[in-house]
């Protein structure tokens, strides 16, 4: 019932944490990807199949959240150049907390919903947010630009999960999961805020490409566009995915290292075992206030040389050090089963919100 693909012995709170969502009712399998890591009720880094049920725990509230990756069709070497101006131009352009107020009209299950879209979804469409949300300029092997964006569903997709585990029932577990009328009005909500997800994505990388193309003569191709929590019906089953990428065969994926680390494009080996999905990231290997605690300053400038970002912001961002993540390369052997690298970005310059 629980399928492994880790690179190392896990901690004893993700084992019980695995194990309690494996005798959940109607949990038919659980595939733990090699990224997994401790989160409150179900953790990161995980794919479930279920039969009826729905556990929102089991996609998390950052409903949609996912990165898009873009060639930009110019060589990456001359962003040195205007590397300053470019930080400088993405923190204007890409707010972390608070944009401009776009409207983006979706259907919504409740009216608490549609008014919390109408209020906080409308100041926070195009806002990048915090924590390991990220835009970054990367290099391929062949010297070419890409540009990545990392961030969801902002504050909707916690909205979602709150009122639909409020409206759930209980399993023995503690888990909470929703069935019948419940569950499609979920199915409807988590549709909108994936919607609002990918168009937030898409504004981010909108404004980008505004900064950069006053500074450099880009040619951006076509996005890959990779989905990491959400629920897709497939078969018989829904596939509840937590930190974890859809994997079917030939399917495209992009899994992101940390912001010192290279990310990958994949492909998917479709493995059904590991119900067709793959790791989403890295994954944490300290909390962030472990990290805190063990990486300085001075430690956080030293595993980002050679990649450019705020540095009068370092004191914030050690907790997003490269140190505080696993090493992708381990992850990604861990994973050859689940999918298979067709390119490799190196970061170049990463900003983040804050």
């Amino acid at each position: 019932m629980i399928g492994w693909w880790v690179p190392g012995p896990v901690s004893k709170e993700v084992r019980r944490a695995i194990d309690r969502l494996a005798s959940a009712g109607d949990v038919v399998r659980v595939a733990v990807m090699p990224d997994v890591h401790f989160a409150e009720e179900v953790c990161v880094g995980i794919a479930v199949a279920t039969r009826d049920r729905i556990y929102p725990a089991a996609i998390g509230g950052d409903i949609g959240c996912g990165v898009d990756a873009l060639p930009l069709g110019v060589e990456a070497e001359p962003v040195d150049a205007v590397a300053r101006r470019l930080l400088e131009g993405f923190s204007r352009a890409v707010p972390a907390e608070r944009g401009p107020g776009e409207v983006l009209d979706l259907p919504w299950s409740d009216e608490r919903l549609a008014r919390h879209a109408a209020r906080e979804g409308r100041l926070q469409l195009g806002t990048l947010g915090s924590g390991n949300h990220f835009l970054e300029l990367s290099r391929d092997d062949a010297g070419g630009l890409w540009m990545l964006v990392h961030s969801g569903s902002r504050a909707i997709g916690p909205a979602v999960a709150r009122l639909h585990l409020e409206g759930g029932l209980v399993d023995p577990t503690g888990l909470r999961y929703v069935v019948g009328e419940e569950r499609e009005a979920l199915l409807a909500d988590l549709d909108s805020a994936e919607a609002w997800a990918l168009a937030n994505r898409r504004v981010i990388r909108r404004r980008a490409l505004e900064v950069m193309g006053e500074l450099l003569p880009i040619s951006p191709g076509e996005a890959i566009v990779c989905s990491h929590n959400h629920v897709r019906r497939e078969g018989e089953l829904w596939i509840h995915r937590k930190g974890a990428i859809p994997a079917g065969e030939g399917v495209a994926g992009v899994i992101p290292g940390s912001m010192g680390a290279p990310s990958y494009i994949v492909e998917g080996r479709g493995l059904a075992a590991a119900l067709a999905s793959s790791s989403h990231g890295a994954g944490r290997q300290m909390s962030r206030a472990e990290a805190h605690a063990r990486i300085g300053v001075r430690e956080l400038e030293v595993q980002m040389r050679g990649v450019w970002f705020d540095e009068r912001r370092v004191r914030e961002l050690v907790d997003e050090a490269p140190g505080a993540y696993k090493d992708i390369g381990r992850v990604m052997k861990a994973q050859r089963e689940l999918t298979r690298i067709v390119g490799r970005l190196r970061p170049v310059l990463n900003f983040k919100g804050r």
